[in-house]
């Protein structure tokens, strides 16, 4: 006969993890997959010993959240193929090369917000935008007297702003399949947080950036950055017009699956069109992703990624957290924890409230966005489905903390990486990352005034599940 999962059993587990991530993350520098999967089988431990549960059991809870994510990792997948594609085509260095263009002394900052935005949307990635074009313009900002970490907090403002709205970003991904909902519903949900935030980031950049108008602009590394992508890709116009297509297909409710590997050919046959790549080479990049030699090391680390392969890591990590939430929640222990935070939740604004800082606190305590995502999306998941909440509530609110305040934060994944990427001290650059720091209090206000929280009957929100 099985035990109730009480509040102990459920922290042991998550207090392990915790300890996992820890030890991983900040002592012995490892990858995360692993310190996962032993806490994983530690709940399991927990669970067979403790509970009464069976392995046949567990397994089975596994496997069906496994399940639910295989829509996430099929499109991940697909992206990396397009992430690839585009960039041979020449589709992302125009819209880098273009970004680049708009650079004016009196608004860099502001411009410097803009073009990390406009080059995390075309690459999905947060962290190669900051050790690419952020390296450049923090090189720039020095050059104006800009001090380092005020740029800083432009570049990742940015760089998080494109990237929490990238169709080809993998946490976007993750957040819709976590909470039930679709990838391009998502997406649009996340304008009505994001839009305003974003337009805040900017007034505040510019009237700090309003002190160096009329500085003489050091635009050598940016030059060599034009002159580099010119050199080596055909830039045209034209080649907008497949991110447009895509677009289009969007609006016209494509599917996301369909609708992106659509986009990963468009770009093939653009590669062919207007860089002349052969078929077989058009294959390859989908397959490894993109592999080419600029002359400037800068622009070979933003361009030589991309391809199915590339996905495999993040496929890897999704499959390892899902195993660790399959056990938890099979065994109700992720249902205990979100009784006990959900027992202060008795109104759609508190119920935000804790949906904002839960991702906020597993980014403190685990030290990765992906947890920040995945266990308190299965945790209020049903929550929202209760009070007759769109699921495309929960995603967004997942996005709006759990991927935004990743940065902020020394000791997480994200956090290091942009402290070691763009020379930072800890903490200095936060003040200034307007947008990471703006999006969650916005998100808070919109749960407690109401505004942009849909709701929807319960079968009707099964129904879009289906589909």
């Amino acid at each position: 006969m099985k035990k109730e999962t009480t509040l102990m059993y459920a922290l042991i587990p998550l207090l392990f993890l915790i300890g996992s991530l820890f030890y991983a993350i900040q002592i012995a520098h490892i990858d995360v997959h692993i310190p996962i999967l032993v806490s994983a089988f530690f709940a399991a431990g927990v669970a067979i010993f403790g509970l009464n549960y069976t392995w046949n059991e567990i397994e089975e809870g596994v496997v069906e959240t496994i399940k639910m994510a295989l829509g996430a990792i099929i499109i991940l997948m697909i992206i990396g193929m397009v992430v690839g594609t585009w960039i041979q085509s020449g589709v992302v260095p125009t819209m880098i090369f273009y970004g680049l263009k708009i650079l004016s002394p009196g608004i860099f900052l502001p411009a410097t917000l803009i073009i990390c935005a406009i080059v995390s949307v075309a690459t999905g990635s947060s962290w190669t935008t900051a050790a690419t074009v952020g390296i450049a313009l923090i090189g720039v900002g020095e050059g104006l007297g800009i001090p380092r970490h005020i740029v800083a907090g432009a570049i990742i403002s940015g760089a998080y702003m494109g990237d929490k709205l990238s169709p080809l970003s993998d946490t976007t991904n993750l957040a819709p399949a976590m909470a039930g909902t679709d990838l391009f519903t998502h997406i649009k949900h996340m304008l009505y947080t994001t839009v305003p935030s974003f337009i805040i980031s900017i007034i505040l950049f510019g009237f700090i950036g309003t002190k160096y108008t009329g500085a003489a602009l050091n635009t050598e590394m940016i030059d060599g950055i034009l002159s580099t992508l010119s050199g080596n890709f055909n830039i045209s116009p034209l080649l907008l017009l497949v991110p447009v297509i895509v677009i289009g297909a969007v609006i016209m409710k494509v599917p996301a699956i369909p609708g992106l590997f659509g986009g990963a050919i468009l770009g093939g046959i653009a590669a062919m069109i207007f860089q002349g790549a052969s078929l077989a080479t058009v294959f390859s990049t989908l397959h490894y992703g993109y592999e080419g030699e600029s002359g400037l090391e800068m622009v070979d680390s933003l361009l030589n990624r991309g391809g199915l392969d590339s996905m495999m890591w993040t496929v890897s990590l999704i499959i390892c957290a899902m195993i660790l939430g399959g056990i938890m929640e099979k065994t109700q222990m992720l249902e205990t924890l979100a009784l006990k935070i959900l027992s202060v939740a008795h109104t759609t604004g508190n119920l935000i409230l804790v949906t904002i800082l839960t991702p906020i606190f597993v980014n403190s305590v685990a030290g990765d966005q992906y947890l920040a995502i995945v266990v308190p999306g299965r945790m209020f998941k049903g929550a929202y489905e209760e009070k007759g909440l769109h699921p495309k509530n929960l995603s967004r609110s997942l996005e709006d903390a759990g991927t935004l305040t990743s940065p902020l934060i020394p000791w997480n994944t994200c956090g290091a990486y942009m402290i070691a990427t763009l020379g930072l001290a800890p903490w200095t650059y936060v003040p200034y990352c307007f947008l990471n720091l703006i999006n969650p209090i916005v998100a808070i206000i919109y749960g407690y005034t109401g505004f942009s929280i849909e709701k929807i009957e319960k079968k009707k929100v099964e129904a879009e599940a289906e589909v």
